[in-house]
């Protein structure tokens, strides 16, 4: 499976001439950013195939989260829980360009799996600011008080009528990364820059 892509930003309407990324607000208030070159794939398997756990970790140096909404990370490579047989892997370009071959090769002999490339299926957002949270409470129903959502975990929620993944970057609450459907993210970032934040 090969996870470079080189579509269209979903958010390219939105650019400024120039601008070969979205990036809007200010980091004394609120900063929108979005992260083009992260790479995305949804891997599957069974929760109970615990050989399988132990060599994608292996493979890739990150051990499967087991507990429901956390996260494992390093050397840019970063493993979401979604389900019990189903993680998010988000690759930064440290992550090397060959992380989902490691992972197909060391599953190649189970019955059943899949890594699929989800990275043109997404756009990759992050707020960070004083005012982030604040943003996000706007449109989000769950508590994002670090006492809540802290660091290593994550959720899978809404803002507003959009279904979103979301992660806390820092123990503060003023750094969050967004995943949303690549189809929703326009409208998405629209509503977020027609916050008073950002005018």
């Amino acid at each position: 499976m090969s996870t470079e892509s080189h579509s269209r930003s979903a958010l390219a309407d939105l650019y400024l001439p120039g601008e070969t990324s979205l990036q809007r607000g200010h980091h004394e208030r609120v900063l929108l950013a979005e992260c083009p070159d992260v790479a995305l794939a949804i891997l599957r398997l069974p929760a109970q195939a615990g050989t399988a756990h132990q060599a994608i970790a292996e493979a890739v140096g990150v051990p499967l989260p087991k507990v429901p909404n956390t996260v494992g990370s390093r050397d840019g490579l970063t493993i979401l829980w979604l389900s019990p047989d189903e993680w998010l892997l988000r690759a930064d370009p440290a992550a090397g360009a060959d992380w989902a071959a490691r992972c197909e090769t060391a599953l190649a002999d189970q019955n059943w799996f899949a890594v699929t490339d989800q990275s043109s299926a997404y756009s990759v957002l992050q707020l960070a600011g004083p005012q982030a949270r604040d943003v996000l409470n706007a449109g989000c129903p769950l508590d994002l008080h670090p006492r809540a959502l802290a660091p290593g975990q994550c959720a899978q929620t809404l803002f507003f009528k959009f279904s979103i993944v979301l992660r806390p970057l820092t123990a503060a609450g003023d750094a969050w990364e967004v995943l949303v459907r690549r189809s929703h993210a326009d409208a998405l970032v629209r509503m977020v820059l027609a916050d008073d934040y950002f005018l």
